[in-house]
């Protein structure tokens, strides 16, 4: 019998095998972010934490389970950032990262992983195109198809990365 909603993150077995296919990519991402060893491990602690007591609320139909631990890292980092804004810290000042910055990383991410899910083509479209800012004649000509063609790959490569974006639950 498949549980849509939790999973098995609320029984011991699920959180610990969660934490062995997500743990390492999260303290990463908290140490990229925050960079100081300790506070990373914190943070993914509290991660877990965080999953384990809302394990009810994840629905794999959203998001994949990967998703849903980032965003919680996310949150954990934010609130990170803003406590320790309002207490003295004795780590020095250029240490502490921006809370717009975790947004534009765990964005990027998401991006790269909403790219990852959709056809070759389209995303090669959209990577030389959009991310790149390369001119469509340029890109038409590499790949050896014409600029119509290119255009209609765009458009579609857009519209499948917004359907891959909202199935693992990211809204506008």
């Amino acid at each position: 019998m498949s549980r849509r909603r939790g999973g098995d993150l609320g029984a011991e077995d699920g959180i610990r095998a969660a934490y062995a296919a997500h743990g390492p990519e999260l303290y990463r991402f908290a140490l990229r972010q925050l960079g100081d060893d300790g506070v990373a491990q914190e943070v993914v602690q509290e991660v877990f934490l965080r999953a384990w007591r809302s394990a009810d609320r994840f629905d794999r139909e959203l998001a994949s389970l990967r998703v849903w631990l980032f965003a919680i890292a996310r949150n954990v980092v934010v609130d990170h950032v803003r406590r320790s804004r309002r207490a003295p810290s004795p780590r020095p000042a250029e240490v502490v990262v921006d809370a717009g910055f975790a947004d534009a990383a765990l964005d990027r991410w998401l991006v790269e992983e909403a790219l990852r899910r959709i056809g070759a083509d389209h995303r090669v479209a959209l990577v030389e195109t959009y991310l790149r800012g390369r001119p469509y004649p340029e890109v038409a000509a590499e790949l050896g198809v014409p600029q119509s063609t290119l255009r209609s790959r765009v458009y579609y490569g857009i519209k499948a990365l917004r359907l891959a974006l909202e199935e693992m639950g990211v809204r506008p």
